[in-house]
């Protein structure tokens, strides 16, 4: 995630983590740093004395990164996506481009570059261009891939308003779905690219899809005030899903049954033009988001009414499902940009913001509520700490 206009005390211009949440990296004025997070601590440091790293991607643990410049004086033209070896301490490779970088996603064999109105797909090998999309105007960058070797999943905006284009390579087939009547503010897949997580600008509803037939899985209330969401991130057997944004709480969702990948029940999946919200009856599973453990997001307290009273005649949020469990973050972070990831261990949620702080937080799996904040760091690093290379 790229910071927006930042403070001078803020240096940090984007914040994201690895496949697997076990690391993250942080793209500064004049550095690119690069954490563990359990145990927490810095394993790159890599200071520039000629300009700003704008976008950092790392493949997970491995030596290579993907660099873009960025700030008012990027180290690298930011129309280029620099490939970083850091046993070797520079660039090995480059990408160039018309028009600026938005993003970038790697995966072992592809490296995906999201454009201002295209997505491009590479062969990592050797930079071969392999797949080109047109897409609706993409300042923030939304794109997503799965990230295991077995399957290969790419999702991105469409051309039309709120909608978000699949491209499902092993089947060499194409989907659309219309996720939302706004336009998308953040998009996330699962690992193997079965789930995908939608929320658009208005902020207030995150939808969670089958990517193998576009039909909506579940739809899952994070308030009933806009707020930017900043973040979305799948736990690894789509057990729960967390949510970042301006409001400064991350919000944890319980997921159904129908949502696991674990399940073989929901490992096919009829082929559909994936066109549409899909089939909301299947929403949810049981009433309440149970996913058949017990463990059930909040219902409205009006929510009695919809036995007496149709559904269809009920303003919406009185039928949501709200968060399973919240953790809030110190007032000095609640308005910075933020993304989130879930821990190796069960109930474990990282956050870290371009205010420069990491969190980790533990919530109870059982019964939810408020998550209890385990570790907190503040990763700036003062000026002149490093040597500029």
């Amino acid at each position: 995630m790229s910071a927006p206009e930042a403070s001078q005390q803020e240096h940090i211009l984007h914040v994201g983590f690895n496949q697997d949440s076990e690391c993250f990296c942080c793209g500064s004025e004049d550095s690119f740093r690069v954490y563990n997070c359990e145990p927490f601590q810095e394993t790159i440091c890599r200071p520039f004395s000629n300009g700003g790293i704008g976008i950092v991607e790392l493949l997970f643990k491995c030596n290579v990164l993907a660099l873009v410049g960025g700030g008012p004086q990027p180290r690298f033209p930011p129309n280029k996506v620099m490939m970083w070896d850091d046993h070797q301490g520079k660039c090995v490779g480059e990408l160039s481009f018309r028009s600026q970088v938005r993003a970038v996603r790697l995966r072992r064999d592809r490296v995906v570059v999201a454009l201002e109105h295209k997505v491009l797909v590479y062969n990592f090998s050797d930079f071969r261009l392999l797949h080109q999309i047109e897409t609706l105007a993409n300042a923030k960058g939304l794109v997503a891939v799965s990230t295991v070797a077995e399957s290969t999943v790419l999702a991105c905006p469409g051309l039309h308003l709120g909608q978000v284009r699949l491209e499902l390579y092993d089947r060499r087939q194409t989907k659309f779905i219309n996720a939302h009547n706004n336009p998308l503010s953040c998009l996330a897949l699962s690992l193997e690219g079965r789930r995908l997580a939608t929320a658009s600008e208005k902020g207030t509803l995150v939808r969670v899809w089958s990517t193998a037939d576009g039909q909506l899985l579940q739809e899952l209330r994070r308030g009933a005030d806009t707020a930017t969401v900043y973040s979305l991130a799948l736990s690894r057997a789509c057990e729960w899903l967390a949510v970042s944004s301006s409001k400064g709480t991350v919000h944890v969702f319980s997921l159904s049954q129908l949502v696991h990948t674990t399940d073989a029940s929901v490992s096919g999946g009829s082929a559909g033009n994936g066109s549409g919200h899909g089939n909301n009856s299947a929403a949810g599973g049981e009433e309440g988001g149970d996913d058949g453990s017990g463990r059930a997001n909040r219902t409205s307290i009006f929510s009695m009414v919809r036995a007496l009273v149709p559904q269809s005649a009920l303003p919406k949020y009185l039928t949501s499902e709200w968060s399973f469990a919240q953790f809030r973050l110190q007032p000095e972070d609640a308005s910075a940009p933020s993304v989130v990831g879930f821990g190796g261990e069960p109930g474990v949620l990282y956050v870290v913001t371009t205010a420069g702080s990491f969190y980790k937080a533990a919530f109870d799996t059982d019964k939810g509520g408020n998550a209890v904040q385990d570790a907190f760091f503040k990763f700036v690093h003062e000026p002149g700490m490093a040597s500029p290379l």
